[in-house]
């Protein structure tokens, strides 16, 4: 046996002795991941896990310890995307692992949480004809989508396997059996199916088996709903409750699909992803789809990172949610610049119910309820529920026992949004005799609206809008008229104009972690989605509901991720030599910004335009991004200039990348904004400088025609001077690679301590035929 692999089974073996020697309690150890260097395995073990196993056996047979201490030792390992284990360890035991030679990181567990049908047409992806991005890719049928998510319901038709060919020959993977999951459920539609659940399980015990299932079936809805977007067959009629009536259809219908379920009642643990990510591109994935967030941290502490690194290093490309922490800035979540980072807009179709008040006003809402209505021309008694409870806060969130049914019963009542799920309050309603719910954004939610599928007769209405009727209730309160109101649902309505329009909840820049890298990167639909939906969840969520459908309405960044995951694996089957960062390209230079009416898109928290920092390089437009002209192309070895240049040490870069880093010639090349993404980004921090100059180097890739000239068009940042040269690029063949420098100086403003002024502009290269446009955001920054 090599020392080298000796020394290293001391280091597992450490592992043991440390499991041992400690004296602290299970409850006081927490997960680690721990990633050790690359090595030889001794060959008498057939697998890594044997090998760790093995470590720690031969350590507790000879100690008075029970074995069980060591069953639940090492949760996972890993083998593909990352190299190393996650295990139970006390910090103590944590920092002297970590001072192993061959132990590169002890990684703390995060835990993370799902970020929760017309949008193919929305889009443009049409079926008929001979041209176009659906035709041109077979509608990906050799392409496998991994999801990464709560399950899946199989049995739905959006999973059928009719008309498509046998399982590409490539295909690795398997159908794991489980709970309610025979291997049978697998076809050639859903090519494979895991689960992860021993991180889970590590921190909260062995679930329960009555309220979860151990096998890759939902018993959520989200994943079934996530899967469906990225690559559901075509089913019709498909509705919910009545609503989004037509044919429902995922990004890439003929798509393969695999599913590897790591989220359970208490979120999603890292151990459990990294295993996914692990998995996933063992078994052969082209995509990986993660609506799933937390929040976020240098990238060798983040899991989700170095899992996408690994997989972008072998080619798959990796898009995740930007997060539902908007409309606030700084909170973009998923922001690695190898993950394509999505948040969401909005479509033209809408499902209008309207709150009609005592004195006449109509206050616009949305609600997909599809139950008994209210009479139609009846006005019934309204009251505020933060004016019926003991406590004002609670009754005014309508949170569980909080209202008081002798003055709830028979009334619509105003519900707070905030803390418990918007559902749920309507269900606490119900409970307390009241007829109706109208449910209000609070400030920091803005005017953005999402519609739900209520337990009684419901609708959402805006900040603004639920001031308007509080002041009602309380002015009619006072006055002979007692306040009345009724609820009018109007189905659904399609055309709505603007459209799109970036989400409210729609998680926004500047990037926390790397500001000269612009996140999110695009948006596509994420609010009001029609996808399919288990049998055993009511379509809002809540265990009360006894309704079925097959299909549900869901908004969030969930959604929109898996709509750049199908468009992603129908690009790649058009072309399959693309890169992750070739097809992240084409999605970003070709995204649009101006809705169906031709102007900016708006900001649905504020009503005004929205800009870089919420929509990125814009919304998709697949059927342009199947020929952007020419792409940003990126290497792993890039990345990793990269990290040097965002001051990461070696260790760290190690850490993430699995390589060795010589920083000495990436620093040479500049800075990280050089790194050669379709976007640019500049932060100035001002010093008393007045003029502030800094530049960016580009390589563009030609993918269009063989001999075609591109001419430059710049519309700077207002208060910049910006150049680029040389202006005209000519290229000669297909695959062929210039570059150009972009000069940005700017001058100083007046701002205050503390406080920062961002603009942004574009750099277009056109030959007449292709636009391949990349927003410039500058920002100015005053330090404390």
């Amino acid at each position: 046996m090599a020392s080298s692999s000796l020394s290293f089974l001391c280091s597992i073996c450490l592992i043991s002795s440390l499991v041992l020697a400690s004296s602290s309690t299970t409850t006081d150890r927490k997960t680690f991941i721990v990633q050790v260097q690359r090595q030889a395995k001794p060959s008498i073990f057939p697998t890594h896990k044997n090998w760790y196993e093995s470590s720690l056996a031969t350590l507790a047979s000879s100690s008075s310890e029970k074995t069980s201490t060591f069953d639940n030792a090492v949760i996972h390992t890993y083998e593909n995307v990352f190299h190393g284990f996650s295990a139970k360890l006390s910090p103590s035991e944590a920092s002297k692992l970590e001072s192993l030679p061959h132990v590169l990181a002890v990684i703390p567990e995060q835990v993370r949480y799902v970020q929760t049908t017309r949008s193919p047409e929305f889009l443009g992806l049409k079926t008929t004809g001979s041209a176009g991005l659906l035709k041109e890719s077979d509608f990906g049928s050799d392409l496998v989508i991994g999801v990464i998510d709560t399950g899946i319901w199989p049995e739905r038709k959006s999973f059928n396997d009719r008309d498509l060919g046998p399982v590409p020959s490539k295909w690795k993977g398997q159908c794991i059996a489980g709970k309610d999951f025979p291997a049978t459920s697998c076809n050639r539609k859903l090519i494979g199916a895991r689960y992860f659940c021993d991180g889970y399980e590590s921190t909260n015990g062995k679930m329960n088996d009555t309220t979860e299932l151990r096998s890759p079936r939902d018993s959520d809805g989200h994943g079934t709903h996530t899967a469906s977007i990225a690559a559901g067959r075509y089913v019709f009629p498909a509705s919910t409750l009545g609503y989004a009536r037509g044919v429902a259809a995922g990004m890439a219908p003929k798509a393969r699909l695999a599913t590897y379920k790591v989220c359970w009642n208490a979120g999603c643990y890292d151990s459990d992803i990294l295993a996914a990510f692990d998995a996933a591109v063992a078994d052969g994935v082209d995509v990986i789809s993660l609506s799933v967030g937390g929040v976020v941290v240098p990238y060798y502490l983040d899991s989700i990172a170095m899992g996408a690194f690994g997989a972008a290093d072998a080619g798959v490309f990796v898009s995740a949610s930007a997060g539902n922490g908007g409309p606030g800035g700084l909170t973009v979540t998923n922001v690695a610049p190898w993950v394509t980072t999505v948040g969401a807009g909005t479509m033209d179709r809408d499902f209008p119910a309207d709150v009609k008040l005592g004195n006449g006003r109509t206050i616009p809402g949305v609600s997909v309820y599809g139950g008994p209505g209210l009479t139609p021309g009846k006005m019934y008694p309204l009251l505020y529920a933060g004016n019926v409870g003991g406590d004002g806060y609670s009754s005014s969130l309508c949170l569980e026992g909080s209202l008081d049914p002798k003055l709830v019963k028979g009334k619509i009542v105003l519900c707070d949004r905030g803390i418990n799920s918007r559902a749920a309050k309507g269900e606490v309603v119900q409970k307390s005799g009241g007829i109706g719910m109208i449910l209000a954004n609070v400030v920091s939610d803005g005017e953005g609206l999402v519609a739900d599928c209520h337990v009684l007769p419901a609708t959402s209405v805006g900040a603004s809008a639920g001031d308007e009727i509080r002041k009602y209730i309380t002015s009619s309160s006072k006055s002979q008229s007692p306040p009345t109101a009724t609820i009018i649902f109007k189905g659904t309505k399609l055309g709505v104009r603007p459209a799109p329009v970036v989400a409210s909840f729609s998680a926004r820049g500047p990037n926390p972690e790397s500001p000269e890298i612009l996140k999110p990167d695009v948006i596509a639909p994420g609010v009001n989605i029609l996808a399919a939906w288990p049998d055993r969840v009511g379509p809002s969520g809540i265990t009360s509901d006894k309704r079925r459908t097959e299909f549900n309405i869901l908004s969030g960044t969930s959604m929109a991720c898996p709509h750049v995951s199908g468009l992603a694996a129908l690009l790649k089957a058009a072309h399959p030599d693309w890169s992750p960062a070739a097809i992240r390209s084409a999605l970003m230079t070709t995204a649009y910004t101006v809705d169906n009416r031709g102007e900016t898109m708006l900001d649905e928290s504020t009503g005004n335009s929205s800009t870089v920092l919420e929509f990125g390089s814009g919304h998709v437009h697949p059927e342009k991004a199947m020929d952007p002209g020419l792409v940003y192309d990126i290497t792993s070895y890039d990345y990793i200039d990269f990290l040097c240049n965002s001051n990461y040490t070696t260790k760290n870069i190690q850490v993430i990348t699995r390589k060795n880093a010589d920083c000495r010639g990436a620093k040479k090349a500049g800075h990280a904004g050089n790194l050669n993404y379709p976007s640019l980004a500049v932060v100035f921090q001002q010093y008393g400088k007045h003029k502030m100059s800094t530049h960016f180097i580009r390589t563009v890739t030609n993918v269009g025609e063989p001999n075609s000239v591109y001419r430059v068009t710049v519309r700077p940042p207002s208060g910049t001077l910006v150049t680029v040269q040389p202006d005209k690029l000519v290229f000669r063949r297909v695959g062929q690679k210039l570059n150009f420098l972009v000069r940005v100086e700017a001058t100083a403003v007046k701002l205050s301590a503390g406080s920062s002024d961002v603009k942004s502009g574009s750099i277009v290269w056109s030959d007449g035929i292709h636009k391949v446009t990349s927003p410039l955001v500058v920002t100015m920054q005053q330090p404390f």
